[in-house]
C-alpha cells in the first residue's frame, strides 16, 4: 500500500503540472503557471485529496522507519544509514542540477544577453523545495525514530502543540519568523505521521479507528477553513493566501485526513494490488520514482519550447480552448518523460545500491 501511495504521489504532481496549470508568457516574457482552480466552482474541494504533498512526507516516514529498523536489526550505525538514505536522494538531483547548470553556462557563454533559469522560469525551480526539507527530515530519522519507540503518540501531542502556538505567532500576532518555523513543524509532525502508520498498523485497525483518523483530520480542515480563517484551497491560488507558503496548521490537519483514506481504504487496496496488472505499474513508477519527480518539468518545459516555436501561443485564461487541450499536454510531455526516464534512472538505481565497505 505505501509503495502504490508513493506511485500515486507522483503521478498526480506530474500530471497536475502538466495539465492543470495555466502556464504562460507575463508581459516581460517569463512564465508564469497558476493553476485553475478559481476559475472551477468547487474546485478548492478536489485539493483537499490532490494536494498531495502531504502523502509523500507520510510515505517518507513510514519508509525511514522502515529502512531504520532494518539497519539497527543489521547493527548499522545511524551515520551509515543516514548516508545511505541521503545518497539515494542526492546522486540523482545533483546529475540533474549538473545537467542544466552545464546548459545555462553553454547559454551564458553565447553571443546576445541570457536570462538565469530562475529569473524567467521560477515555477521550475518551486517543487524542489521538497527536497531540501525531505533531506533535512532524513538526517534526523536516528533522533526521530527513537523519539516515536520511546514516546509514541505523545511526539505526536507535543508537534499538534507546538504548530498551534506557532500558528497564533504567525496569524495573530504577525510574527513572520513564527510562520516559517510553523511550516518546518507541520512537515515535521507529517513525516511523524508516516512513522505512526508504520508502528500502529494504522491499514489493519478496526474499520471504526480508521475512520476517526479520517474524521479528526476532516474536523481540522473544517474548523481551520471555515472558523479560523485559513483559505479552503489547499494549493496556492490567485489572490488568496496559500496554505503551502509558509505550510500551515490546514496542511497538517490534511495530512491527518489523507492518512485516514489512506488507512480506510488499505484493505481494498491490498486485495486489488495482488493482481499484476495493478502491481506491475506500480512497481515500474516505483524504479524511477525521483527521476520523473526531477525531470517530469524539463519535460514539460521542451514541450513548452516545441509548442511556441510551432506557432503556438500559450493563454493566460483556462479558456474553453484552454481545457480543450489537456489531452496534448498530457501526451506530449510524456513522450519526453519516457526518454528522460531510460537516460537518468541508472543514476537513481546506482544511488540505490549499497557501497562496498572499506577494505572489500
Amino acid at each position: 500500500m505505501v509503495d502504490a501511495a508513493r506511485a500515486l504521489c507522483i503521478v498526480v504532481v506530474t500530471l497536475w503540472h502538466w495539465t492543470l496549470s495555466v502556464t504562460h508568457r507575463t508581459a516581460d516574457g517569463n512564465l508564469a503557471m497558476p493553476n485553475p482552480i478559481h476559475a472551477v466552482p468547487g474546485g478548492w474541494l478536489a485539493t483537499w485529496v490532490l494536494q498531495i504533498m502531504p502523502v509523500f512526507f507520510l510515505v517518507g516516514g513510514y519508509a525511514n522507519l522502515v529502512g531504520w529498523q532494518r539497519a539497527q536489526a543489521r547493527g548499522t550505525t545511524a551515520g551509515r544509514f543516514v548516508r545511505s538514505r541521503l545518497r539515494r536522494l542526492l546522486w540523482p538531483t545533483a546529475v540533474w542540477a549538473l545537467i542544466w547548470l552545464a546548459g545555462e553556462l553553454i547559454a551564458a557563454a553565447l553571443p546576445g544577453s541570457h536570462r538565469w533559469m530562475w529569473e524567467w522560469f521560477p515555477g521550475y525551480l518551486t517543487p524542489l523545495w521538497f527536497l531540501v526539507v525531505y533531506g533535512l527530515l532524513i538526517a534526523a530519522v536516528p533522533i526521530t525514530a527513537s523519539l516515536n519507540a520511546r514516546y509514541g503518540a505523545r511526539v505526536l501531542a507535543v508537534l499538534v502543540l507546538l504548530i498551534a502556538l506557532g500558528s497564533v505567532a504567525h496569524r495573530g500576532a504577525g510574527l513572520t519568523w513564527a510562520g516559517w518555523a510553523t511550516a518546518a513543524l507541520v512537515w515535521l509532525f507529517c513525516h511523524q505521521l508516516g512513522y505512526a502508520w508504520r508502528s500502529w498498523e494504522l491499514g489493519r485497525r478496526p474499520p471504526a479507528q480508521r475512520l476517526a483518523v479520517a474524521g479528526t483530520g476532516l474536523a481540522g480542515l473544517v474548523g481551520l477553513t471555515a472558523v479560523a480563517g485559513y483559505p479552503a484551497s489547499m494549493v496556492a491560488t490567485a489572490g488568496v493566501e496559500s496554505n503551502i507558503f509558509p505550510t500551515n496548521a490546514a496542511i497538517a490537519s490534511l495530512a491527518v485526513f489523507q492518512l485516514g483514506l489512506l488507512v480506510l481504504i488499505t484493505p481494498a487496496a491490498e486485495r486489488l494490488l495482488r493482481r499484476p496488472a495493478a502491481w506491475k505499474p506500480v512497481v515500474a513508477l516505483n524504479v524511477g520514482a525521483l527521476t520523473i519527480f526531477l525531470w517530469h518539468m524539463t519535460a514539460y518545459l521542451v514541450v513548452l519550447w516545441a509548442y511556441e516555436g510551432l506557432g503556438g501561443t500559450l493563454p493566460a485564461e483556462p479558456t474553453v480552448g484552454w481545457w480543450a487541450q489537456r489531452w496534448l499536454w498530457l501526451v506530449a510531455p510524456s513522450v519526453v518523460m519516457a526518454v528522460l526516464v531510460m537516460l537518468f534512472v541508472r543514476v537513481e538505481l546506482a544511488a540505490r545500491r549499497p557501497r562496498a565497505k572499506a577494505g572489500r
